[in-house]
């Protein structure tokens, strides 16, 4: 599918006049002429200091001047890119790359078994079920043909209790709002019923399957030609319902609403013998807490089970009053103790899984025994316990790479877990607790030999001296001459762990004779808490550190050189190029911020979802922490005449968690300051949000622009020799 060209205009028109000969413009040291944005006189005082803001309008996403914005600068950077010559190798590659069987992991409900599939090149995965492992899978969900350019996508499923009904969301065109439906399994008929007003919870059904329990945000207010709106209001704060089958959503009974703290966020799961809801209160990334609904006396006042809001707390299982319970409790590393909850306190508190060398990452009940997952040195690790804490052994695992799953029934020893690393796809294992047994249920084909590469995981001292982890891949007959286009990947936040996986987009990078790296920054999760918070608030300098240090010693080990060192980052990530770029230019060939948190003084004003992230990054409203985001904000530390690497900026028009404003702010002001003829683009996706369904045509049209830029940035000739 080839992506349109949206919303140019007249205006956006002429200044695509002669952008054929761009690419040879730029490449002879002539700077790009870029669209005008004017510029306001908008001021803010923070705590006496004033900031000048003079993107400001560009907040407004339906402003005449913004969508001006959006054209214009996508009738810049969409001609230029697709005139890179190396382009159309770099999109076939990735087309044939991409054209692999992917199965996600079954869900088993009811004895029957649920799983998205994508059979390569659709657009988006299907979703199947089947009575038995041996069977052949029916198709019971397939949103391909919702919508002609496939940007229809299934968010979230979950099965009733007995198997025969399906809860599905489906998200339209990128957005994290979600609609969710109900099917019958056996006819694979829709019921009437369809829930609005929903974003990032999961619903819960009760064991008897009327109905499910689920997190609704306020309804948002008529805008100004009336009528009902059907998003929710993501500043306002969510509710726990219990949805009827059968009835309008309109007769849902709130059944959990936070009083006095605006800004903790309920959801709501059953236990699997039906006695307790769960209710967890969410109000930032490292500490939560926990309260209970007794369903056998729903009138009865919520009890609280954690409150104290001192670390985090998930639970894994339970048995009647108790509760097997993962936390940080005493434990940055993570444990998972017993909870009784007619004795709540922590003095009654049964340890039985102590704290490990490793960083305990998730903890489930499957059968009757435990299955806990860790990150040590940045890749997965699984050990199996008896329920009392009593080990058992560790899950077999085919590498250093990462795994994910091992959801279950305590009455089924039936679990399924997926592996991979940089250089082997997704395979699916069904995992057998009762006997600690594995066998593989899927592993999918390449088109290629990954034969031809090598991953190893290297340490480099960050500019504190603190030890940081990174993987570098490349071609097993690597020269380290310097010569060789690097590309440096990082995350760094919200205690993420980053473990080796396969993408597409990667192993063509390989194919272009790439080397690829990817830190393990302060800020995630890969050494527990400790870690995650040594890269946050008044400490999120060290994530920047840690990047720039793992770039150095790049250099320094003659992986590369700056002229030919990439650096890419998507989110929070997107953040973390945007710093670093901003702090040493020189040190770079070229820059890919994607969907990045690039206004840090404003960041928590676009939702009350946003502004959930001040746990990793402060507010502005606090004057220490202002002045730790001031010093680092990549739309506040641009500055005139700089010369700042070649540049490519990406976001999507309707990404409602990280709000396409900060690029549109971020690329503003580098082309407004640039000091010298690097080309500094944004290209903005339409009907597409921040990442999650995004069609594979989309995907693919994406990561082609992105090492275009590279390659052309980088001096990379293709098709290799």
């Amino acid at each position: 599918m080839k992506r349109p060209y949206h919303h140019i205009t007249a205006t956006a028109a002429v200044a695509t006049a002669g952008l054929c000969t761009a690419l040879a413009a730029a490449s002879a040291a002539t700077p790009l002429t870029y669209p005008q944005v004017e510029r306001g006189a908008t001021v803010d005082d923070y705590h006496g200091t004033r900031v000048a803001d003079p993107y400001r309008a560009l907040e407004d996403a339906d402003a005449p001047a913004t969508r001006r914005f959006v054209a214009e600068q996508n009738a810049l950077a969409q001609p230029w890119l697709e005139a890179i010559p190396q382009r159309p190798w770099i999109k076939s590659r990735l087309e044939t790359l991409w054209n692999y069987e992917r199965v996600g992991l079954p869900r088993k409900e009811g004895g029957r078994y649920f799983f998205l599939r994508n059979e390569g090149r659709q657009n988006q995965s299907v979703l199947y079920w089947t009575d038995a492992l041996d069977a052949t899978p029916r198709v019971l969900i397939d949103p391909n043909a919702r919508r002609a350019d496939a940007t229809v996508a299934i968010a979230r499923f979950e099965p009733s209790p007995d198997g025969k009904i399906l809860a599905y969301s489906l998200s339209d065109g990128g957005t994290d709002w979600e609609v969710w439906r109900f099917r019958r399994v056996d006819d694979g008929v829709d019921l009437p019923d369809e829930l609005r007003f929903t974003k990032f919870w999961e619903l819960s059904w009760s064991r008897d399957g009327s109905g499910v329990w689920y997190s609704r945000y306020p309804q948002r207010p008529a805008g100004a030609g009336g009528g009902e709106d059907p998003r929710g209001d993501d500043q306002g704060q969510p509710v726990v319902h219990f949805h009827r089958l059968g009835e309008p959503q309109s007769a849902d009974r709130p059944v959990y609403a936070v009083a006095g703290h605006p800004t903790r966020a309920p959801s709501a799961q059953a236990t699997a013998d039906g006695r307790w809801l769960v209710i967890t209160l969410f109000d930032g990334y490292d500490r939560n807490a926990i309260e209970l609904i007794d369903l056998q006396r729903p009138a009865a006042r919520p009890q609280v089970l954690f409150g104290d809001w001192d670390a985090l707390y998930t639970v894994v299982g339970s048995e009647g009053d108790k509760f097997w319970v993962q936390t940080t409790n005493a434990a940055p590393r993570g444990r998972v103790i017993v909870v009784d909850a007619r004795r709540p306190q922590p003095r009654h508190w049964h340890e039985v899984v102590p704290q490990a060398d490793a960083a305990l990452q998730a903890a489930s009940r499957v059968g009757s025994r435990l299955v806990t997952s860790y990150v040590r040195d940045a890749h997965g690790v699984a050990r199996l316990f008896e329920k009392d804490g009593r080990p058992v052994g560790e899950v077999a695992l085919p590498g250093l790479g990462s795994i994910a799953g091992f959801a279950g029934q305590p009455g089924d020893s039936e679990t399924f877990f997926s592996y991979t690393d940089y250089l082997s796809p997704t395979r699916i294992v069904r995992y057998d607790t009762a006997r600690n047994v594995s066998e593989v249920f899927r592993q999918p084909q390449l088109a290629a030999d990954t034969s031809r590469y090598v991953t190893q995981q290297v340490f480099y001292a960050s500019k504190d001296g603190t030890r940081i982890p990174m993987f570098v891949t490349h071609r097993r007959d690597l020269v380290r001459d310097g010569n060789a286009p690097t590309l440096l990947y990082g995350y760094g936040g919200f205690s993420i762990s980053l473990t080796p996986a396969f993408r597409p987009a990667v192993l063509t990078w390989l194919e272009m004779g790439g080397v690829y790296a990817e830190a393990n920054l302060r800020g995630g999760g890969e050494y527990g808490e400790a870690w995650h918070q040594a890269g946050t608030r008044l400490r999120k300098q060290n994530v920047f550190d840690d990047f720039i240090a793992a770039a150095e010693w790049l250099v320094a080990e003659r992986y590369a050189q700056p002229a030919r060192l990439a650096i890419s980052g998507r989110s929070n990530g997107g953040l973390l190029v945007g710093a670093v770029l901003t702090q040493r230019p020189e040190l770079f060939g070229a820059a890919l911020p994607a969907v990045g948190v690039l206004d840090m003084l404003r960041y928590h004003t676009a939702s009350a979802n946003a502004r959930q992230w001040s746990s990793d990054y402060g507010l502005s409203e606090v004057a220490t922490e202002f002045a730790a985001l001031q010093a680092y904000s990549p739309v506040h530390n641009v500055r005139a005449g700089t010369c700042y690497p070649p540049t490519l900026v990406t976001t999507a028009d309707r990404d409602d968690r990280v709000v396409p404003w900060h690029s549109y702010k971020f690329a503003a002001a580098l082309q407004h300051a640039q000091g010298c003829a690097n080309p500094v683009l944004i290209r903005i996706e339409t009907r597409a949000g921040h990442g999650a369904g995004k069609p594979v045509w989309m995907q693919i049209e994406d990561y082609a622009d992105q090492w275009a830029f590279a390659a052309h940035a980088l001096g990379i000739e293709l098709p290799l020799q």
